[in-house]
């Protein structure tokens, strides 16, 4: 960072002599080291950083900025602060002179985060900061933030890839349910009661499907706010699993395409049931539905707490996707699943303090495996 001098309160200081303070030390005098304020290096902030004097002169540049200006900070200290940071809005018309910070309405405390434009097109998140010596009194100091736009663009990009998804996986079950109730409706005489009923289960496995999906909307909402809520009770997981294998067998998958391996005695682990039955619901019908042959699951205490382990034996996960699996919208293949299992997965393990990871089984499939610690209600630890 480079740092101007001034010896004015609550200026940003250096170790420099006070015969160079005043806002054209900088400019005429020698560059000032690097050095705390207030006991923060702001080179160590992740977001750029400048600071003009009462006069209008840069006294604080620090790396982040000089990084997102494209700007040598020691070359700007003491210069105009229009000069060292010109920026324009998204019309072309320079922000200094529209937003006139010293001369402006005495009342204003800053200026909100918004878009603009750098020399060459650069954009970048910048907000101020009028420093005011009494509410009405002039600028003491101006105190600019800058933040790059690839976060933001990241965050847009997820919101609209989000609403595609939706808008994509609730198209298709409404689009049926709206059809068979408009052809029950209008031709209800003309149909079998074996027709109706094979027309309503549809509607009725849409209507799950729709529920489903707004479900998983709930979670990633509380997973990203971090309000996911874990209410722990005594949980028998080698039950919940066997429970998970019978459904799906009930559901027409042959019976010895699963093993279940249980480690005996396991830890007492509490957890919240419901969250549980989503983890091995979700891993175990991507094993059925994207791996093939043996669908292996192995449960057994580790020094941490239980680890369940999921392995298929199909063609696994690229290398390269591996880092890719927990993010939204990843999918192993194009038969089906909306792309936010395993996103949720991972967010309901990590509240209840676990781990989940990804990797190949012994026969290059798939093998997840996520590790639940031994905890306990509050009321039990106080």
């Amino acid at each position: 960072m480079t740092v101007g001098t001034n010896s004015s309160p609550g200026a940003v200081r250096s170790a420099a002599p006070p015969a160079q303070a005043g806002p054209a030390a900088g400019a005429a005098g020698p560059r000032a080291a690097a050095v705390p304020v207030g006991g923060v290096d702001p080179d160590d902030l992740p977001d750029g950083l400048v600071v003009a004097d009462h006069t209008g002169h840069v006294i604080c540049f620090n790396r982040a900025a000089g990084r997102l200006a494209a700007t040598d900070p020691s070359q700007v200290l003491g210069t105009r602060l229009e000069h060292a940071l010109p920026l324009e809005d998204l019309e072309g018309r320079r922000w200094w002179a529209l937003t006139d910070p010293y001369g402006g309405l005495a009342t204003r405390r800053g200026q909100p985060e918004r878009n603009l434009l750098l020399p060459g097109g650069r954009e970048v998140l910048v907000s101020a900061r009028y420093v005011r010596t009494h509410p009405t009194g002039p600028v003491r100091r101006l105190v600019v933030t800058l933040r790059g736009t690839e976060a933001r663009r990241r965050t847009e990009r997820s919101h609209a890839e989000l609403i595609a998804t939706v808008a994509h996986e609730l198209r298709s079950p409404l689009t049926s349910v709206k059809g068979f109730t408009a052809t029950l409706l209008a031709k209800w005489e003309r149909f079998t009661d074996d027709q109706k009923r094979l027309m309503l289960e549809t509607v009725d496995a849409d209507a799950n499907r729709v529920t489903r999906l707004i479900a998983e909307l709930l979670d990633i909402s509380r997973i990203d706010s971090g309000r996911l809520e874990v209410r722990r009770q005594p949980v028998d997981i080698a039950t919940a699993v066997a429970r998970h294998v019978q459904a799906l067998t009930a559901n027409g998958q042959a019976p010895e395409r699963f093993l279940v391996r249980v480690s005996r005695p396991l830890p007492d682990l509490w957890a919240d049931p419901d969250k549980i039955d989503q983890i091995l619901g979700n891993l175990l019908e991507n094993a059925v539905r994207h791996g093939d042959g043996t669908v292996t699951i192995d449960v057994s205490p580790h020094e941490k707490g239980t680890a369940v382990t999921v392995t298929d034996e199909g063609p696994g996960i690229p290398e390269e996707s591996m880092g890719r699996v927990f993010t939204r919208f990843w999918r192993g293949s194009k038969r089906g699943g909306t792309g936010l299992g395993l996103y949720i997965v991972k967010g309901i393990v990590e509240a209840h303090g676990g781990t989940i990871t990804v990797g190949r089984g012994p026969g290059g499939g798939a093998q997840f495996r996520f590790i639940l610690p031994v905890s306990a209600p509050a009321y039990l630890t106080q």
